[in-house]
């Protein structure tokens, strides 16, 4: 294994998180937040609503919870945030629509990073279930990290902790898992999470695991698991069977992550998922981000 240079690394300037203001999209806003202070990106906190009565104040309290993680002295100036290198925005469109609404904006300001909470159709009537989530990160395009309903997640809401140790990142020949190899190592160097394990989970028969290049990540181990059977069985299997904290997974906008809305492999693991999944396009913003900085 070689350490990975800067160049293989997507950049994250900017970071979307949709919120309709539930318990669920609160854990999501922490994963939002922390990813944009690690990152020093823009943060943009989203929200549609026809009722003309939502307010500001609605919003997960921005400098309220920097405070708490102790980041922030108490009753920081709203300045302090800015000093943190992160520009936080608020926005409320007044539609009836959820998706319509994300994907117009989403056309007009595209984003390195969505962070969502995923709600399944029984979890309540907030707009984030499942018949929203997936329709925007499908049609988006956007590398998207969903944090289900009833999960904590690996950000802490409460102080900012992280607790990322295990990371299962199932491969296949398409589409390329190189991305998501690429990615989970960048998030982990970047939450500084001491020490860990990354599970390669390849679904087939013994030795057609498809080569990935292993980045050297200090304190992370690699570890490569080959298993027979239902490929979303398995994944989910092996997600419960090594307490995963997350699962990545890359998207090749064929039948790659929600794309063929009635049953592509990783809308059905998200599902079911029992941790957050982040998923990144093998195409797209990310990877022109890469062709971009391998020029430099």
């Amino acid at each position: 294994m070689s350490r990975l240079g800067a160049y293989e690394f997507p950049v994250i300037d900017s970071v979307l998180h949709p919120s309709d203001f539930s318990e669920a999209s609160e854990v999501a806003f922490a994963h939002a937040l922390k990813t944009a202070l690690i990152a020093g990106s823009q943060l943009t906190l989203f929200h549609v609503s026809s009722d003309k009565h939502v307010e500001w104040s609605d919003f997960p309290g921005v400098r309220e919870t920097l405070e708490r993680w102790g980041l922030l002295a108490p009753s920081s100036a709203r300045t302090a945030v800015a000093d943190l290198g992160i520009d936080i925005r608020k926005l409320i469109a007044h539609e009836r629509s959820p998706v319509s609404s994300l994907l117009r904006y989403l056309d007009a300001h595209p984003t390195d990073l969505i962070v969502l909470a995923s709600h399944r159709l029984q979890d309540g009537t907030h707009w984030l279930r499942r018949r929203v989530a997936e329709p925007v990160a499908r049609k988006s395009g956007q590398a998207t990290l969903f944090v289900p309903h009833g999960t904590d997640g690996f950000v802490s809401l409460r102080d900012g902790a992280v607790s990322l140790q295990r990371v299962l990142i199932p491969v296949a020949p398409t589409p390329k898992p190189q991305p998501a190899v690429d990615a989970a190592a960048r998030l982990v160097s970047r939450l500084s999470c001491g020490s860990g394990m990354f599970t390669l989970l390849y679904v087939g028969a013994e030795g057609d695991m498809p080569a990935v290049h292993r980045p050297d990540v200090s304190g992370w181990r690699w570890d490569s698991v080959t298993r027979a059977g239902d490929v979303i069985d398995v994944i989910l299997d092996t997600a419960r069977s090594t307490d995963a904290d997350l699962i990545v997974m890359t998207t090749d906008g064929r039948d790659g992550f929600l794309d063929v809305f009635r049953g592509s492999h990783s809308e059905r693991v998200l599902r079911q998922t029992p941790c957050p999944l982040l998923v990144i396009p093998e195409t797209g913003i990310l990877k022109e981000r890469l062709r971009q900085l391998s020029r430099i």
